[in-house]
């Protein structure tokens, strides 16, 4: 009679990829309704207010006019037209499925920290007049992406922030004052929002520093 050979051990589980370090959605499909849906009620804002001539274009970030903070809130669903919209449309759906890689608690939480820090920081330092749009959004989520595999040391994320380089790092232009007209302030500050909302990021996969023995 053979000898029954002995059964292999059991191999540990691969320890999970922290959100911080992910590239592709834990949940593709509500990342998608996500994203898309978002993108979808900008058109239908933008389509309310061509159809009651405009009502909604004032209601943007008025700089040092406190009686209109509200419009930090408003300003990047608001648009003046349909080429503005349009403009912003694609790259929102790019750079905010590659945002949810973290998972849509995580993205949640960029993209509020660069929704305040592109609306503050031109309530702040913006030029007179009324801004709105969601480019602030758009430069936040580049600016996040591009930076948050050197926080988070991961390499996979780092060569995707190469491909959206590639892809739109022209825009980056657009955080400086180069074309009239056009809320440089918002991009900036945007941009900056993005910056630091990958630092957080990074910041919560790091694993902490170990801290040094004390002899009694």
């Amino acid at each position: 009679m053979e000898p029954v050979p002995a059964p292999e051990p059991a191999r540990p589980p691969k320890p999970p990829v922290p959100p911080g370090k992910r590239i592709v959605p834990p949940k593709p499909l509500a990342s998608l309704v996500v994203v898309t849906g978002f993108v979808a009620l900008l058109w239908v804002i933008e389509a309310v207010d061509t159809v009651l001539a405009h009502p909604f274009d004032d209601d943007g970030v008025w700089p040092r006019t406190i009686e209109q903070w509200d419009g930090l809130i408003w300003a990047p669903m608001l648009h003046y037209g349909w080429d503005h919209l349009a403009a912003n449309s694609v790259p929102l759906l790019v750079l905010g499925m590659l945002a949810t890689s973290g998972g849509l608690r995580q993205f949640f939480g960029v993209t509020t920290i660069i929704w305040l820090c592109a609306g503050f920081g031109t309530f702040l330092i913006g030029s007179e007049g009324v801004h709105a749009g969601a480019s602030g959004l758009v430069f936040g989520l580049l600016s996040f992406l591009l930076v948050r595999g050197l926080f988070a040391r991961s390499i996979l994320q780092i060569l995707i922030a190469v491909g959206v380089f590639l892809l739109y790092g022209y825009a980056l232009w657009g955080v400086l004052p180069t074309e009239p007209g056009v809320s440089w302030e918002g991009h900036l500050c945007g941009a900056i929002g993005g910056i630091l909302a990958a630092w957080m990021v990074g910041k919560s996969v790091r694993p902490p520093k170990p801290q040094p023995a004390i002899n009694p």
